[in-house]
């Protein structure tokens, strides 16, 4: 048995001090055991998915958070609700990460619990000016493609700006660039923000140089890190910026309501500088390229030239002037005789279709024209006429056949032979006694006349 200084007494076991990962070791049986696997809820903040599979990310609430690792993530159940900003439940064992002795929570399961709070308001923001317009295509302004002066709205101490002024010097050394340091992240830095955009798109009345173009931006991290950017006074800044902003801020995966209201997103800061420049080697060999095109074309004509000067020389300039005329003198005897037959033969063709024309034309006169349809008409007046004398003379002969047949058949040959017709008071031929009664008239008619009579 020892005292120690205050007089208590204590054992050589219990002077044994405990190493660092004996004593992490037995704080992680004390979680394991006394808390184990239970459920929690949060929301999720700097999501991070390794290429190994595995997700690491934080679960926080209004006054704590919690790191959390989920190993092969893609494998789990509910995996794909883990994004910054999400509100979720998982579930998981309690323990300690020995190499660093801070507690953490090994997620096995994960469900959606509604959208987090930054998430919410960035959603609510989102909507509220995608309806007045602040995202329309119609808004954008469009980029100048040699810009002289550009804008960096950034950190003056973050890799974002070393990035840029890299990729403006190396594309486009001629550009200048003017910083307006601004704080990128913490409380109020969104008013600061807004201020450097509203100055530089007014440049001049603020006593700094015009600029063509903005880059607004920071480099990577979480949602809480990069909210300054989805802040309303920042996205109106950028609308209302009379010169094209382009909006840098985060990684390729991240987006902010900068993104969407400014006249470019790009997915990086440097990103952004190639976006605004044109590269001064690819320009370099363009107008190369465009010089050789030009002067390739006049290095031929000049060289033509040159043939045709020659060819001169070694022809008609070796001769005088009298032979290097001769032939062409008779060639134009040749052709002027030539042109006078041709002008000659075309002559006599003309006057003979001028001939034919005028006895084609003799024909078609007027009186010939009227003469021939009088001669036509008198030959029609002459066929009518026989043709009318032919149908009535055999008019004439159908109806004396006919009158002979209605002698032949008619009643008067009947009366010839003694026969006679008897008409009752109604004017019908009476056939029978019973057809006539006592007091009626009668009338016969015979061949000579008619004779009256009564039934009695």
């Amino acid at each position: 048995m020892r005292v120690n200084e205050q007089g208590r007494q204590y054992t050589d076991r219990e002077d044994r001090a405990l190493s660092v990962s004996k004593l992490v070791r037995r704080m992680r049986n004390i979680l394991e055991i006394e808390i184990g696997e239970l459920w929690v809820e949060g929301e999720v903040s700097n999501m991070r998915m390794q290429a190994s599979g595995h997700a690491y990310f934080s679960l926080k609430d209004e006054k704590s958070q919690i790191s959390c690792a989920m190993f092969g993530a893609k494998r789990r159940e509910g995996w794909q609700a883990l994004e910054d900003g999400a509100k979720v439940r998982v579930f998981g064992e309690v323990t300690i990460y020995e190499a660093r002795g801070t507690a953490q929570l090994v997620v096995k399961r994960v469900e959606s619990a509604g959208q987090g709070d930054l998430q919410a308001r960035f959603e609510a923001l989102k909507r509220k000016l995608q309806e007045e317009g602040l995202f329309a295509a119609g808004e954008k302004k469009a980029l100048p493609k040699f810009p002289k002066t550009i804008g960096l709205v950034t950190s003056p101490t973050g890799a974002a700006l070393q990035d840029m002024m890299n990729v403006l010097s190396r594309r486009a050394p001629w550009v200048t660039a003017v910083l307006y340091p601004v704080a990128v992240q913490g409380k109020g830095a969104e008013r600061g923000i807004a201020r450097a955009i509203e100055q530089l798109g007014e440049a001049e009345k603020y006593g700094m140089p015009q600029c063509d173009v903005l880059i607004v931006g920071r480099g990577g991290g979480s949602l809480e890190d990069l909210w300054n950017f989805n802040e309303e006074i920042v996205a109106r800044a950028i609308h209302a910026c009379p010169i094209p902003v382009v909006s840098a801020v985060g990684h390729e995966i991240d987006f902010t309501i900068a993104d969407f209201v400014a006249d470019e997103r790009a997915p990086t800061p440097s990103a952004a500088a190639e976006l605004v420049v044109p590269d001064g080697e690819e320009l370099g060999l363009r107008v190369k390229r465009m010089g050789e095109s030009l002067k390739r074309p006049v290095l031929e004509a000049l060289r033509r030239g040159e043939d045709v000067l020659r060819y001169a020389r070694r022809g008609v300039m070796a001769r005088g002037a009298e032979k290097a005329l001769r032939e062409p003198v008779l060639r134009m005897d040749e052709l002027r005789g030539r042109l006078g037959q041709v002008v000659k033969d075309r002559l006599n063709e003309a006057e003979a279709e001028a001939r034919d024309h005028r006895a084609s034309w003799k024909m078609l006169h007027p009186l010939v024209i009227v003469e021939r349809r009088r001669e036509g008409l008198a030959q029609i007046q002459m066929r009518l006429k026989h043709g009318m004398e032919r149908r009535v003379e055999g008019c004439e002969a159908k109806l004396a056949r006919l009158g002979g047949l209605v002698k032949a058949l008619g009643p008067e040959s009947a009366f010839e032979r003694g026969f006679s017709i008897t008409f009752g008071p109604d004017g019908k031929v009476v056939r029978s006694p019973e057809e006539v009664k006592e007091g009626d008239a009668l009338e016969t008619m015979t061949k000579g006349g008619v004779v009256g009579s009564t039934v009695d």
